[in-house]
C-alpha cells in the first residue's frame, strides 16, 4: 500500500510492537522525523490500540497521501462498511474551524477522487487529544446524498462510542479491502494545488485523472518531452502549440514540463511565462506560502521572502521576460525552454507598436508580441523551444492578436522552426484562420492528436460544461437543451433573481474549505445597487488564497472578480451575477457598455467578441456547480430597465435552468 507509510489489518496493529510501527513511519517518511513527530505517532498508536479493542475485524492506515493536496491523513480506518478518516491534532484542547476543515477536505478528497471510494460511507472524526469534552456526537449525512458524514468532534474518550454510532447506522456489505487498496486515485486538482504540488516533487501523474474517458495529460507531457529531447539532441529549433477546451489542463501541462526542466544543471533550463498578471501573482504566493509550510514541517524555517525569490525564476510574467530581453537585443535569455500560458492573448503588431513607443522608447517597433518572443529564443545558436498554451475563445483584451500570428510569424520570419501542432488548432475557436491552410504545405510541421486536450477536467461532475456554455452563447437552443440535461445529472445550476439568495444556496453547497466566490464581467457597472462595483480595486492574492476569517477572500461574498481576475483560475462554487452589458434577443446577443450615466451600444465586432468572451469565462470557472443569477431590474431606473434583464432570464429558463425556490 504505497500510499501510506505504515498499513495493516488491526489485529496485526495491536499485536506488533509499538517500535517496530514507529520505524516503519520513521523509515517512510520523506522528512528527518523529530522528536515531536515522532511522540504525536506514539500518541497515535496508543490511542487506537485502545479505541479499536472491540473493532478486531478491520484494517489501518498511517500518514495515508494525499497528492492533489500535498498533505497526508493521519489516520484511515476501515471497519465494515465504513472508511474512518480521522485527523489527530495532539496536546489541543480546542477543535478549530480550520481543522475541521481540514478533516473535511480529507474526506472529500476520497469521495472524490479515490475511485474505490466513490459509493462507500466515509466518516471524517476531528480528535483533539487534551481535549476534555465534545458536543455529544452528532452523526448525519450531508445534503449531497453522497454518503459522505459530517465530521465529527471527539475527545479520545468517545472515539470508540463515536465509531460504534457510525457502523450502526450505516450497514451493508463489508468494504472488500483488497479492492479498495487498488482504486485509482484520479484527482482534478485546482491550477494552485496542482502547481504547489509539483512545485513539491510530485509528477502530474499523481494529481490528474488517467481514466479513459480523457486523453491522459500524463501522454501530452510526455509528448512535449520527447519534442524537447529530440530537440536538444538533434540542436534544433521547435514549436509547439497545445489546444484545450477550458479547463482541460492546459496550464497543468506547462506547469508539469517547467518544473521537470526547472533548476537543471545542464542547458535545458526551462521557464513557464504567462500574460496574465493575477494567475501570475496567485501562483507566486501559492507556492512560496507552501514551500515555507513544507519547509517548517521539515523541520527548517525560510523566510517569505527568501521563497518568493525563488518562485520568481519558476514562473514569470511574460512582460518582465520581454522587458529583460529589450535590455540587450543581441543576448539570448537563459532559458532553453519557455512555455507561454494562453497564448492566443500575446499582442498584435500595432498593439505591441504603440507600447513599446510610448512606455519603451522605442519608436520603430516593428514586430508583433509573437514575432518578438520567437525572436528571443531565436538567438540561441543551438537549440530552443517553445510551447504555446493555447485556449479557444478565451480572448478578453483589446489587441489581442490570436494563435493566427504566432504561425505567420514563423511562416514570414522564422522558416527554420519546426511547427509541433494540434490537429484542432483548425477549430474556428482558435481563430488560427487562412494561416493553417498556409502551414499545411510545409515540410516540417507536424500534427499530433496528443497535443489536444478535448475534456475539461475543471468539473469532476461534470466534463460538459464547456460545451453547455459554447452552445447557450451561440444560441444553439435545442443542443444546449439537451447538455444541460446531460450536466445537471451531476453538476448543479441554479437560476435566480435573488443575489442573497445565491449567496445562501453557495454557502449550504461548500464543504470544508471548498472555495466559493462571486464573479461579474467588467463592464457590469450597473450592479452597484447590489453592492457590486466593479470599479473598486480587488486583491486578487486575498480574494483566491485567504480564508474563511478573511473579509478580503472570496468566502465573503462581498467582494465580485472580473474575468480578468478568474481566467486560468477555478472556484468550486460560483456565483455568476449577469448585468445589462450583455443583452439577449431573439436576433442575437446585444452589447453594450456604460458611459457617464447611460448604456450604448458596442459596435465593433472584435470588442463584442471580447465581451461574449468574459461571459464564457465567467461561466466555465466553477468545478462542482454554479448559480447564475439574472437581477430583476428598477422600472424607475432607466440604466437597470428590466427590459435589459428579463430576457436573458426567459431564455435561460427556456434552455431549461432550474430557478431556485425562495
Amino acid at each position: 500500500m504505497r500510499r501510506a507509510y505504515y498499513h495493516a489489518s488491526i489485529r496485526t496493529f495491536q499485536n506488533a510492537d509499538e517500535t517496530t510501527i514507529l520505524g516503519r513511519l520513521v523509515q517512510q517518511s520523506s522528512f528527518a522525523v523529530e522528536a515531536r513527530q515522532r511522540d504525536a505517532w506514539l500518541e497515535q498508536i496508543r490511542i487506537l490500540r485502545s479505541a479499536l479493542t472491540q473493532f478486531p475485524d478491520g484494517y489501518v492506515y498511517f500518514e495515508y497521501g494525499v497528492p492533489r493536496l500535498g498533505k497526508r491523513i493521519d489516520v484511515v480506518v476501515i471497519v465494515e462498511a465504513v472508511i474512518f478518516v480521522i485527523e489527530f491534532k495532539v496536546g489541543e484542547s480546542e477543535f478549530t474551524t480550520h481543522a475541521y476543515d481540514q478533516v473535511y477536505d480529507y474526506a472529500l478528497d476520497l469521495k472524490h477522487f479515490h475511485e474505490s471510494s466513490h459509493m462507500l460511507h466515509i466518516a471524517p472524526i476531528l480528535l483533539a487529544t487534551e481535549a476534555m469534552r465534545a458536543e455529544e456526537a452528532v452523526i448525519y449525512l450531508t445534503p449531497h446524498n453522497d454518503r459522505l458524514l459530517k465530521p465529527i468532534r471527539s475527545t479520545v474518550a468517545q472515539l470508540p462510542c463515536v465509531m460504534a454510532e457510525v457502523l450502526a447506522k450505516f450497514t451493508a456489505p463489508p468494504i472488500d479491502v483488497g479492492a479498495w487498496e487498488q482504486g485509482r486515485y484520479c484527482p482534478t486538482p485546482t491550477i494552485i494545488e496542482a502547481a504547489t504540488a509539483l512545485y513539491a516533487g510530485h509528477n502530474v501523474q499523481e494529481i490528474s485523472r488517467s481514466d479513459a474517458s480523457a486523453i491522459n495529460l500524463n501522454k501530452t507531457s510526455r509528448a512535449i518531452a520527447e519534442a524537447i529531447q529530440q530537440a536538444h539532441e538533434k540542436r534544433e529549433k521547435v514549436i509547439c502549440f497545445i489546444t484545450g477546451v477550458p479547463g482541460a489542463g492546459k496550464t497543468l501541462v506547462g506547469l508539469n514540463i517547467a518544473t521537470q526542466y526547472f533548476n537543471t544543471d545542464d542547458d535545458m533550463y526551462s521557464v513557464f511565462l504567462s500574460g496574465n498578471g493575477p494567475l501570475v501573482a496567485i501562483l507566486r504566493e501559492a507556492l512560496a506560502r507552501d514551500k515555507v509550510r513544507r519547509d517548517l514541517e521539515a523541520g527548517k524555517r525560510t523566510k517569505i521572502g527568501r521563497a518568493r525569490s525563488e518562485v520568481k525564476a519558476f514562473i514569470q510574467n511574460v512582460h518582465h521576460f520581454r522587458d529583460d530581453c529589450l535590455s540587450d537585443m543581441t543576448r539570448p535569455p537563459v532559458e532553453h525552454v519557455a512555455l507561454f500560458d494562453e497564448a492566443q492573448r500575446a499582442w498584435n503588431l500595432d498593439q505591441t507598436a504603440k507600447f513599446m513607443k510610448t512606455k519603451k522608447n522605442h519608436p520603430n517597433f516593428a514586430m508583433s508580441e509573437p514575432e518578438y518572443l520567437i525572436s528571443c529564443l531565436d538567438r540561441h545558436d543551438d537549440w530552443a523551444v517553445i510551447i504555446c498554451l493555447v485556449g479557444g475563445g478565451q480572448e478578453i483584451n483589446t489587441g489581442e492578436a490570436g494563435i493566427g500570428e504566432w504561425i505567420e510569424s514563423v511562416r514570414r520570419s522564422f522558416p527554420h522552426w519546426r511547427l509541433l501542432l494540434s490537429p484542432r488548432l483548425t477549430d474556428s475557436e482558435y481563430a488560427a484562420g487562412q494561416v493553417m491552410e498556409m502551414v499545411r504545405s510545409l515540410d516540417h510541421v507536424v500534427f499530433r492528436d496528443e497535443l489536444h486536450l478535448g475534456v475539461s477536467m475543471r468539473s469532476f461532475r461534470a466534463e460538459h460544461v464547456s460545451l453547455l456554455v459554447k452552445q447557450l452563447l451561440e444560441l444553439d437552443t435545442s443542443a444546449a437543451r439537451e447538455t444541460l440535461r446531460l450536466v445537471s445529472k451531476k453538476y448543479p445550476i441554479r437560476l435566480t433573481r435573488d443575489l442573497n439568495l445565491a449567496k445562501q444556496w453557495l454557502r449550504r453547497q461548500a464543504r470544508g474549505s471548498e472555495r466559493y466566490g462571486v464573479v461579474v464581467s467588467s463592464q457590469a457597472q450597473r450592479l452597484k445597487p447590489h453592492a457590486i462595483d466593479v470599479r473598486s480595486p480587488l486583491d486578487p492574492i486575498h480574494w483566491f488564497l485567504c480564508g474563511k476569517e478573511d473579509v478580503r477572500s472570496s468566502y465573503y461574498l462581498e467582494d465580485a472578480a472580473t474575468e480578468f481576475h478568474v481566467q486560468g483560475l477555478e472556484l468550486d462554487w460560483v456565483c455568476v451575477v449577469w448585468d445589462g452589458d450583455f443583452r439577449y434577443t431573439p436576433s442575437g446577443w446585444d452589447h453594450n457598455e456604460f458611459c457617464g450615466d447611460h448604456w450604448q451600444r458596442v459596435r465593433k465586432a472584435e470588442r463584442q467578441i471580447y465581451l461574449k468572451n468574459a461571459y464564457r469565462v465567467l461561466l466555465t470557472r466553477a468545478r462542482q456547480g454554479m448559480v447564475i443569477v439574472v437581477p430583476e431590474g428598477d422600472s424607475h431606473d432607466p440604466t437597470r430597465a428590466p427590459a435589459y434583464y428579463n430576457p436573458v432570464w426567459d431564455y435561460l429558463v427556456d434552455l431549461g435552468f432550474e430557478a431556485l425556490a425562495n
